[in-house]
């Protein structure tokens, strides 16, 4: 699912975060995953439980799954997923001037970001977003530079909904981005089967629940790689598992208004709790 956010300068994804200063959340739902798995069309499912305290901002597609070619690159279908959210965007009534806000659903720009950029004038028409990046939880800070979101001002005959580098412009700490932040160990197998990074699943013993679980409380790679760096410098310094964090400052208000609720992704929470019997299907998952 894509979910792109819009909101107006100077008014007074789907998360708590953002909900009194967006304008319009967009949900991009299809009914396959990036590497052609069937599944169900869960967000539809919840819309009106889970996600009802955005309903009135809230505008679902869907967008029906390509055909798949076997050992095709899942870049393809993630390219078609990523420029079908343009058209969505114009269903949307968004309108020349909005700031449009694209992130993936685990990226995450604080409210007094977003605040700052419909109060002010000046900055440039398209800015990337610095986000503090995690893994697993917010015990585990990976670095500052996770970069992709951006927020940029729409325009209908320039803006592409894209994913990509755009600009030199970077906001700096405006948010924050938490890859693999599961509540479970299921959704961790899914996404590691199910997202375009699926051919770093070597072994069949990568998905095991007890390795799994193992590596998200000491902070190590699921995928036994080396760090994705640039330099031998930054290669080394993050080699072997991650830091730990023990601090709760600057992190979504939402998250420290309901501890009890998302233990999890707090320190000196690592393990995940047991799975539930669901009444859906991810596709190749039982």
């Amino acid at each position: 699912m894509l979910f792109p956010t819009i909101t107006r300068k100077a008014s007074p994804h789907p998360n708590y975060e953002l909900m009194p200063i967006v304008t319009k959340f967009l949900v991009l739902e299809s009914n396959a995953t990036f590497t052609g798995q069937r599944k169900s069309l869960i967000f539809k499912q919840h819309k009106e439980t889970r996600f009802k305290f955005i309903h009135s901002q809230l505008l679902h597609f869907f967008l029906p799954s390509r055909p798949f070619i076997p050992n095709e690159d899942p870049f393809i279908n993630e390219c078609y997923q990523r420029d079908a959210m343009i058209g969505a965007l114009i269903l949307a009534g968004i309108e020349d001037g909005d700031l449009l806000i694209t992130a993936d659903v685990d990226e995450i720009p604080s409210a007094h970001t977003i605040n700052l950029l419909q109060n002010c004038d000046g900055y440039p028409p398209i800015m990337h977003l610095q986000l503090r990046n995690y893994l697993y939880s917010f015990e585990f800070l990976v670095d500052n530079n996770s970069w992709r979101s951006n927020v940029e001002i729409f325009y209908k005959n320039s803006t592409k909904y894209e994913h990509i580098r755009k600009t030199d412009y970077l906001l700096a700490d405006a948010g924050w981005h938490c890859s693999f932040c599961f509540r479970h160990i299921r959704d961790f197998v899914f996404k590691m089967q199910a997202y375009s990074h699926a051919d770093r699943v070597r072994y069949a013993s990568f998905l095991d629940p007890k390795r799994i679980q193992n590596l998200i409380c000491k902070g190590s790679d699921l995928f036994d790689m080396l760090p994705e760096e640039y330099t031998f410098q930054e290669l080394i310094s993050k080699m072997g598992s991650i830091a730990r964090s023990f601090s709760g400052v600057h992190l979504p208000k939402y998250l420290l208004e309901n501890i009890e609720a998302y233990k999890y992704l707090l320190p000196g929470n690592c393990r995940r709790e047991p799975d539930p019997v669901r009444s859906f299907s991810y596709g190749g998952l039982q």
